[in-house]
Parts: structure tokens; C-alpha cells; sequence
């Protein structure tokens, strides 16, 4: 049953007598339709009758409109207004952009600006790649949309996808303290959105592909990874997988399993499905088979989707064919990134003895976490209500971090690999269990540690170019010269 969420805080502005029966009433009967009371303040007192600030978590909307049809009802209380504090943080957006320098004086501003500037732009004419260096392209990354496939909503356009964009660089700043800006392009077609990437690409030192639909995400990333000479991560395929991947390792841990060892189930091949396939065998599973909806992936259902038969070429050893709930039978993990509902927990019986359930499935699983763990060793979901939550965030602040730091020019399969072994490696042995198996996603930890690793690998592909490192000293004495 959905219980009352922080995504739906509302504050009702509440008239009622001035007595302390008429308050409890209050919240009472908020209590009694079913909100979780979170904070009671007297905003005015009049003598004989008080003007209450009641603020609730509910449901969803409608139920907030329940809620204050209950106080409607009670005798001399009228609710005067009400607030949804979701659409209060997003009034006028959720970022901005603040000076890192000090202008004050004409000093400063002859330095920042005209005509001090001009000796900066052309050091980076004489030499572009010092841009890097000498702009804010070293810190900053590009969260390109076109709005096709936010979050669990689907195809609602640029301008709707801008609020998740936001939220998105706003993620970037607190977790890693890197400037992300949100670009949400009024196209779907795939030749225009690699023009305009391009085309922005010298301001940014990293581009992050977000809610982009399969299948032109692959050739968009596939593209830009070819054509720039900057990272290009696409979160919805890769920061799901090195997340899933980390999650993983630890669970493995709990039930003393070896990934070379266990059968793994992926419900959905699209964006994110490939991509966990892709890195589960790049840390050494060997045993996965695919499904979609008509069942176990196959040379006749992949059809000429490159991606998918990649998954038929690269997996399912045993040739299995069967419906998803037939694969389960025998199985060891299953991972879950298609839709709610799809499975029940009789179907997660079938699977060996500890097994380990992955129902990423947004906002509903594809199978009840509670029914799952009848069964189950370790169960963990998308969602923040149950434990073992597999959050994107927990990936992409620290991997972009890492690779600016290092300057890298693109992103390996080791990249993500080492960044999900960080991840895994947070949790040390004295904390793991199996309602623990991942951090949480506010862990000062993780970032750090994904960037340390990512950093490192990140060097290996600059020392490669032969790029010289970063030298503050020398690069201010060339430009004196």
C-alpha cells in the first residue's frame, strides 16, 4: 500500500477557534485521513481564532485534496490556502550561477573583463588546448535531454524534462562540486542532436546524455563517444549499471556466491538492461540470459537492433527459450529494469536457495519487495521506502569527478568497472548484511572514492596521448614568454 511521501508535503493555512481542542482536532483529523503529520505552528493568534500552519505528508495530490476536505468539515475551521512544497522548491528552478572571483573594483573587473581578458583568449588561440585550464570547461559538464524518457513519465518534451535536469546538476554540485548545466533540446531527431552537442562542446569538459529514448540513445552516445575529444557518459545506461554492478558485488558477498558461478536473469534489454549485461560480464559473469516481453532474448526477437544482438551473440550459454517467469527456475540474480507487477512472489521461489532480487522497476517494482523477501536473500529496489536502494546518484557525481580531475578525453569499460568496485568497497565488512549491501546515497564516501578510482584509470588514458600534466608555474610562465 503507498504510504505518505516527502514528494507530497503540503502546508495548509488553517482558521480555527483559539483553543487547544480545536488544534488537536486539527490534527486529528489530518491523522485520521490517513497524512503523517510533520509540523504544527501558530502563524497568528487573534484572540478568538488562530490562524494554523499544519503541515503533512500525503499520498499524492489527491489525497492532499482529501486531507483538506476533512478540516473543511470540522465544525468553525476553514483551510484559507494551501502549498505543495515540491512545486515551491522548484519556483524559478533549483540552480544559478554565482561568480568564483571577486569583482569589486575597476581592478578586478580590468582582469576579469576588459581589457585583461583579452590576453587569456588569446594564450588559448595560441594554444586551444589550454582552455581546459584557463576556462571553466575544466569543472563543467553538459546534462543533455531531449525529453523522450524522463524518468518513469516517457516522452514529455524538453521543456517538462527541465525540472529533472535541474535537478540533475544540482546533484553534480552537492555530491562532487562539479558545475553542470541543463540543456534540453527542442529535437528528437538523432543527426541534430550530435550537431548541437558538437557544436557546444568546447565550453564543457564532460557531457552527460540524460532521458534520451533507446534505441537512438546508443547511436548518440556511440557518436559523440567517436567524435569529441571529451568524456560522453550516457547515465541512463551506464550510472544504472555501475550502480547494479556494486550492489551486486556486496550481495554476492551475503550469500558467498562467486559471479563466475551464478545464473543471472535481466528482465529488459533496452538502455539500462544492456549495459548491466555489458559490465556483469565485464567483472566476470558468464552466465546471463536476456529477456524482453515475449521472453529469452533470441536471434528472431533481437531482430536488427545491433544492441540486442550483441546480448543473443554474448550470452544465454545454454540456449535457453522460456518465458521470464520459466527462467527464473534455477536462477541465482535477477535484475529487473522493465515494468511493475511483472512477477510474483511465487515466481522468486523458483530461484535457488539465496538468491538475490533487483526490482529497479520505477515507482513500482516488478515484484513486491516484501513478497520477494519471503524467499529471497537480498532484495533491493529503486525506490527510498525499502532498503538496498540502487540510486544513479551514488555513481555519476564521483565518475565525472574523476575524470575531470584527470582530464580524460573519453570513458572505458575499466572506468566503470573500478567506479562500482569503489562503490562496493565503501561498505566495509562490519556494516554489510543484506538490508545493506550498497550505501546510502547521502555517504560523503562514495564520491570520493569513485573519483580516486576513475581518476586513476583516467591518468592511464592522458598518459596515453601523451598529454603533459597539469602545471599551473609553467603554463603562466609560457604565456608571459
Amino acid at each position: 500500500m503507498a504510504l505518505p511521501s516527502p514528494s507530497y508535503t503540503i502546508t495548509m493555512r488553517v482558521e480555527a477557534p483559539a483553543t487547544q481542542r480545536a488544534t488537536s482536532e486539527i490534527v486529528h483529523e489530518a491523522t485520521t485521513a490517513g497524512a503523517s503529520v510533520m509540523g504544527v505552528d501558530i502563524a497568528q493568534s487573534h484572540g478568538d481564532k488562530l490562524l494554523v500552519d499544519l503541515t503533512c505528508d500525503t499520498i499524492d495530490a489527491e489525497h492532499g485534496e482529501r486531507v483538506v476536505a476533512a478540516l473543511n468539515a470540522l465544525q468553525d475551521v476553514h483551510v484559507l490556502k494551501m502549498s505543495d512544497s515540491t512545486f515551491l522548491m522548484h519556483l524559478g528552478g533549483k540552480i544559478e550561477v554565482t561568480p568564483k572571483v571577486p569583482l569589486k573594483t575597476r581592478r578586478d573587473l580590468s582582469r576579469a573583463y576588459t581589457p585583461g581578458v583579452a590576453r587569456v583568449c588569446l594564450a588559448i588561440a595560441d594554444r586551444p588546448e589550454d582552455a581546459r585550464r584557463l576556462t571553466i570547461k575544466r569543472n563543467t559538464v553538459a546534462v543533455v535531454t531531449d525529453g523522450t524518457a524522463v524518468l518513469g513519465l516517457g516522452d514529455i518534451g524538453p521543456s517538462a524534462a527541465m525540472p529533472v535536469m535541474e535537478g540533475k546538476a544540482a546533484l553534480f554540485k552537492e555530491f562532487a562540486n562539479v558545475d553542470a548545466w541543463p540543456l534540453a533540446l527542442d529535437t528528437t531527431d538523432t543527426e541534430e542532436i550530435i550537431r548541437v552537442v558538437k557544436a557546444i562542446a568546447p565550453g564543457f569538459g564532460g557531457i552527460n546524455l540524460e532521458d534520451i529514448s533507446a534505441p537512438r540513445c546508443f547511436e548518440i552516445e556511440a557518436r559523440l563517444r567517436e567524435e569529441l575529444d571529451i568524456p560522453v557518459f550516457h547515465d541512463d545506461q551506464h550510472g544504472t549499471a555501475i550502480v547494479v554492478l556494486a550492489a551486486l558485488i556486496n550481495a554476492l558477498r551475503v550469500t558467498g556466491k562467486a559471479i563466475e558461478d551464478v545464473r543471472i536473469v535481466v528482465s529488459g534489454v533496452g538502455a539500462a538492461g544492456s549495459a548491466i549485461i555489458r559490465l556483469l560480464m565485464a567483472q566476470g559473469a558468464r552466465d546471463i540470459i536476456g529477456f524482453d516481453r515475449h521472453g529469452a532474448l533470441t536471434v528472431q526477437t533481437a531482430g536488427e537492433d545491433t544492441h540486442r544482438q550483441w546480448i543473443v551473440e554474448h550470452t544465454n550459454p545454454s540456449g535457453f527459450e522460456g518465458t521470464l517467469k520459466e527462467g527464473l527456475s534455477g536462477a541465482d540474480v535477477f535484475v529487473g529494469v522493465s515494468a511493475g507487477n511483472i512477477l510474483t512472489g511465487e515466481d522468486i521461489a523458483r530461484m535457488n536457495d539465496g538468491a538475490v532480487v533487483f526490482a529497479l522497476a520505477n515507482p513500482t517494482p516488478e515484484v513486491d519487495p516484501i513478497d520477494a523477501g519471503q524467499t529471497a536473500a537480498v532484495v533491493a529496489t529503486g525506490r527510498s521506502d525499502y532498503p538496498n536502494q540502487i540510486n544513479n546518484v551514488l555513481a555519476f557525481p564521483g565518475l565525472f569527478r574523476g575524470l575531470l580531475d584527470a582530464g580524460a578525453s573519453q570513458i572505458t569499460d575499466e572506468m566503470l568497472r573500478v567506479a562500482a568496485v569503489a562503490i562496493a568497497g565503501v561498505v566495509g565488512p562490519e556494516e554489510l548484511n543484506s538490508a545493506f549491501i550498497i550505501p546510502g546515497v547521502f555517504d560523503t564516501r562514495v564520491a570520493e572514492a569513485v573519483a580516486e578510482a576513475v581518476k586513476a584509470e583516467g591518468l592511464k588514458e592522458v598518459a596515453a596521448r601523451g598529454v603533459e600534466p597539469e602545471d599551473y608555474d609553467l603554463l603562466t610562465q609560457r604565456i608571459a614568454r
